[in-house]
């Protein structure tokens, strides 16, 4: 697809024709999207985006994600591309995470979201309260 404003049922068509047959769970946009949406990526990326940080650092910077999570976030997102991960030969070796060219071309996307949800969080709470009120 060539970046154009299409309909939904059009993307789905044109995936299904050039996909060979592909399940449409192998959509591109589900499979990229499902990386970056995690409850932990988006701050961790907007944390990376700011300048480079060591383990460390992250886990003071989010002190509510624990060790494992923030350990398997940084994984997943340096699997799809997105962060680098360096170590360096200290005692004990010490370890600095970066956003990559890719992490920072999707980043500027993350961002723009980013800047909509802080700016439409109260009307998201409002209208969720509104909803579970039954109204």
């Amino acid at each position: 697809m060539d970046g154009k404003v299409v309909n939904l049922r059009t993307k789905l068509n044109i995936f299904k024709a050039t996909s060979d047959g592909a399940n449409i769970a192998d959509c591109p946009v589900r499979d990229v999207m499902q990386g970056v949406n995690g409850k932990w990526s988006s701050l961790l990326m907007a944390a990376l985006a700011e300048q480079p940080y060591r383990f460390g650092d992250l886990r003071r910077l989010v002190p509510d994600i624990s060790q494992r999570m923030l350990t398997q976030t940084l994984h997943d997102l340096q699997r799809d591309g997105f962060v680098h991960r360096e170590v360096f030969p200290t005692k004990p070796p010490s370890v600095e995470y970066s956003l990559t060219d890719l992490g920072r071309s999707m980043f500027g996307a993350l961002h723009q979201l980013i800047l909509w949800a802080e700016l439409n969080h109260g009307a998201v709470r409002k209208a969720r309260a509104a909803f579970d009120a039954g109204g």
